[in-house]
């Protein structure tokens, strides 16, 4: 009973996290709470395997961005005759932040995914450098240097706009 009760606590205290995330890869609701929930399920799996609880997080983001990178392994596109599509422009709904925000995650897509996922980790997640560098597996100082890239890129962007 003992590994219930431990595994209820990490899902309460990190769920929230873990769907922010996910709704950040996919930008879908339903989808964000279903890679939660894939997230959560593997995590029971394996919960024996966690031995350090300061580790949770970094381990459930692991959990869950092979979650996401295997719904790409899955997925079969449809095939729709561009005739039938309706295209309609984004609207929005007027605020300059909502605006800011809109630009700030177009410009992070359009980044390679080695300075995009630090970048990800720490604005979305709310990482610090050694929690990135433990989740991407890379050494400290290769976070630094991916975010400073990264920044500088959209900062670069942002100048040429």
């Amino acid at each position: 009973m003992e590994k219930h009760k431990r595994y209820e606590a990490l899902t309460k205290e990190r769920y929230q996290d873990i769907y922010r995330l996910a709704y950040w890869l996919c930008k879908d609701h339903h989808l964000a709470q279903d890679l939660a929930q894939d997230t959560f399920l593997k995590a029971w799996r394996f919960f024996d395997n966690l031995n350090d609880p300061n580790a949770a997080k970094p381990w459930l983001i692991t959990i869950l961005r092979r979650e996401n990178a295997r719904r790409f392994d899955k997925k079969q596109y449809d095939f729709v005759d561009i005739d039938e599509c309706v295209i309609q422009a984004k609207t929005y709904p007027g605020s300059d932040h909502d605006m800011a925000q809109d630009w700030l995650q177009k410009q992070m897509m359009i980044l390679e995914p080695k300075y995009r996922e630090p970048l990800v980790l720490k604005l979305v997640v709310g990482f610090n450098h050694n929690e990135i560098a433990q989740v991407l597996e890379l050494n400290h100082n290769t976070v630094a240097t991916r975010l400073f890239r990264a920044r500088n890129q959209i900062i670069a962007q942002r100048e040429s706009d």
